[in-house]
Order: structure tokens, then C-alpha cells, then sequence
């Protein structure tokens, strides 16, 4: 892979300003100061919230505390999707911070998986890699790793330790070099205007005739009316990592250097904010 150190570090370190209160009906023993925390992108909820978890359980008798939970404006925020991916879908266009609300009660099973540990958080991660590595190597690479391998990538996330992440990550961003890239790109876009979680396809980086795929090209054939013509104003941002990438930028370049730990680029198609 080209080796872009710098967008790699960024894209790790990001982080969101985020301001935790309690849901106002939750019963407490007495008022409950707001928690502010930065959240990192590239992480998950539940795994970066027990100082949150800490903090108003101070609070609460043991009887009133079920399942945590979150929701940002009404919407129960999915553990499972990487805090960048629900800030972009949910947030991208409010003040900082960013207010979560949090609930010990009443948890939305209609709306969110239940997490009981890390493990479950481990179990998705490594399975989301694995989906990516058959589309890019048919498996190859994450089948030739040890299990201590698996565990350093998962251990990298967790612990927020950058090199160890990509001492390993770097593996499953290698490609032959006159392949020009990986079999298809593990993509998925998501909508805030659908009831569809989110879109995915096969598509590759390069196309028969060696052309590469950029990301208009991606959003040509898979969610056309992401792209407004030139006459027409803005409706949609098209938002990885909350920028907007140049439409003409390489998908192959992006899938190495935008991707998530989970290997997956995450595209977030939201309603462009009016003037």
C-alpha cells in the first residue's frame, strides 16, 4: 500500500468533542452533572464509555440500573457502527459538542443489538475484517494470520495504540502491484433518508479496461442522486471521517487511507445543510 503515514495518523486520532447527560426521567439519588469526553472516531460506543458509565452510576441506586444505552436527539445510537460513522449520519451538521443522551432503562429492542461485554464488540469486529478481506484477497490474508495476530488488530483498537493496529492492519491493505488494487472495495453506504441500513455492492477499483474507479464513479452507479448536476444546488455531502473527499479521489486510495479499523469505508450520504 502507498504508505500515506500522516492521513493514517489523522484519520486514527480523530476525535469528537462530546458532552454525556442523563435522560431526564432516570431516577437519581441526586442531580447529575453532564460528562464531557473526546471520543474517538475509529472506536465503538460501548467501548469507550465506562468512565461515562462511572460517572452517573455515582448517582443511581443499583434497582434503577438495567442495560446502558445512548441517543443522540431521539435516535438510539447503534454500538456497532464506529462513533465517526454516527456522528457523520446523525450529527455532522449540529454544535460541538455533542450531546449524547444516556439511559439505564427502557432499552429500544427494536433498535439496538445488546452488547453484555467486549467480546460481543471483539466478535463483530473481527467478522466485519474477515467480510472485507474476502473482498479484497478471497480471505487470503486474514486466513493466513495466527490468532495472536487476529488479537493484535482487535487489542490495536482497543487500547487506541496506532502502531500496533497497523503493524498488522498493513497486511490486509497489501495488493499485488499489477493487480492495481484490491478484488473489490468493502464499501458501505449509508442513508438518513432511508429505511435501508445501509447500501453494499460489488465494485471494483479498477475497471475492465484499467480505468481507475474514483468515488463518483462509485456513487454513479450505486446512489446516483448523491451526485447534483451542475445546474442544480447542493442536496447531499457526501461525508468519510467528516470531510468530504473530492469526487474524483482514487476509491482505491480511499479504501487504504479512509477505511475504519473494521476495514470497511464508511460512506455517509446526508441532506446538505440549507443556506
Amino acid at each position: 500500500m502507498a504508505d500515506d503515514k500522516d492521513v493514517l495518523r489523522d484519520v486514527w486520532f480523530g476525535r469528537i468533542p462530546t458532552c454525556f447527560t442523563l435522560y431526564q426521567d432516570e431516577i437519581t439519588e441526586r442531580e447529575a452533572e453532564p460528562f464531557y469526553l473526546l471520543l474517538p472516531r475509529v472506536s465503538y460506543l460501548t467501548l469507550v464509555t465506562d468512565k461515562v458509565k462511572k460517572h452517573f452510576l455515582k448517582v443511581m441506586k443499583a434497582e434503577d440500573v438495567e442495560e446502558i444505552w445512548f441517543d443522540f436527539e431521539g435516535t438510539p445510537l447503534k454500538w456497532h457502527y464506529p462513533i465517526g460513522l454516527l456522528f457523520d449520519l446523525h450529527a455532522s451538521n449540529t454544535a460541538l459538542p455533542w450531546s449524547i443522551t444516556v439511559h439505564f432503562k427502557n432499552f429500544p429492542e427494536r433498535d439496538l443489538l445488546h452488547c453484555p461485554s467486549n467480546s460481543v464488540i471483539e466478535a463483530h469486529f473481527m467478522s466485519s475484517i474477515k467480510e472485507a478481506d474476502a473482498l479484497k484477497h478471497k480471505s487470503q490474508v486474514i486466513n493466513d494470520m495466527q490468532k495472536k495476530d487476529h488479537k493484535q488488530l482487535w487489542m490495536g483498537l482497543q487500547n487506541d495504540k496506532f502502531d500496533q493496529f497497523w503493524a498488522m492492519n498493513r497486511k490486509l491493505m497489501e495488493y499485488p502491484t499489477e493487480e492495481g488494487g484490491f478484488r473489490y472495495i468493502p464499501f458501505r453506504i449509508y442513508l438518513t433518508m432511508s429505511d435501508r441500513p445501509f447500501i453494499q455492492k460489488l465494485f471494483r477499483p479498477i475497471s475492465p479496461d484499467g480505468h481507475t474507479h474514483t468515488l463518483g464513479d462509485l456513487l454513479k452507479e450505486v446512489y446516483p442522486v448523491a451526485i447534483s448536476n451542475d445546474d442544480e444546488s447542493k442536496r447531499y455531502q457526501v461525508v468519510i471521517h467528516g470531510i468530504e473527499p473530492l469526487l474524483e479521489t482514487p476509491l482505491q486510495w480511499l479504501s487504504e487511507h479512509l477505511s475504519h479499523p473494521d476495514n470497511f469505508l464508511h460512506i455517509s450520504v446526508i441532506p446538505a445543510p440549507s443556506d
